[in-house]
């Protein structure tokens, strides 16, 4: 299998191409195009019922959809719904979280599963993370462009919430006020004060080693800036 990413960072494009019997699994509604050679089979996510319910949890369509090179070589394009960009990851047999949402294709192998967590709920993260491992490229999609930071042992790194598209299994990450931690419940009142006023709220702080993905836009604040401009419901 071979790959590449084209029109980054705001229209990316990912191009895949298969051998004759190569397969490649994506997310529903992600493909724009493919060869004729390419046969489609849609399955529930997780490989059953239960399991298309916590892919549905976690942010992600009940059904993927499974593209095989059937009768020969051929390629296929896909491309996330929203303007943004495409990640490409090589897994050689390591974890991934991933936020709700970003996930757009990979290998068919790779194991992907549903990790709740109270943390991902009041960071905006969602209530639950996708855990992604396994061998074989993954391809992820972001709201805006995808800037990487690499944390060495015990680096610290602070994100705004909703912002973070994918980190290693070896980054651990805790919430936080933006305006940092308090002692006391008026320290905690008035700090709460302060994030609200500089309209950050709470942010991820995260700790390496390891990789970390930022998406530089978020969907909600896009949504927020439109409101002025749609038309108003008459009464």
């Amino acid at each position: 299998m071979r790959y590449e990413i084209l029109y980054q960072p705001a229209f990316s494009l990912a191009r895949i191409f298969l051998e004759r019997g190569e397969q490649i699994t994506a997310e529903s509604g992600a493909m724009i195009s493919m060869s004729p050679t390419i046969k489609l089979e849609a399955k529930m996510s997780g490989g059953g019922v239960f399991g298309a319910i916590k892919s549905a949890v976690g942010g992600e369509s009940l059904f993927r959809t499974t593209f095989t090179a059937e009768s020969g070589p051929g390629e296929i394009t896909f491309a996330p719904s929203t303007l943004g960009d495409i990640l490409a990851l090589e897994l050689t047999g390591n974890r991934f979280f991933v936020q709700p949402g970003s996930y757009l294709a990979g290998h068919p192998g790779l194991n992907i599963g549903v990790q709740g967590t109270a943390r991902g709920m009041l960071s905006g993260e969602g209530l639950f993370l996708l855990t992604v491992q396994g061998s074989g490229p993954l391809l992820l999609s972001s709201f805006g462009a995808i800037h990487s930071k690499q944390l060495g042992p015990g680096e610290e790194y602070i994100v705004d919430t909703g912002h973070i598209v994918a980190f290693e299994e070896s980054v651990s990450y805790s919430l936080e006020k933006a305006t940092g931690k308090s002692q006391g419940i008026g320290g905690f009142l008035k700090g709460m004060v302060q994030s609200a006023l500089s309209g950050e709220g709470f942010v991820c702080r995260y700790r390496g080693p390891g990789q970390i993905y930022i998406q530089t836009r978020q969907l909600p604040g896009f949504a927020q800036q439109l409101l002025p401009f749609l038309p108003k419901g008459s009464s």
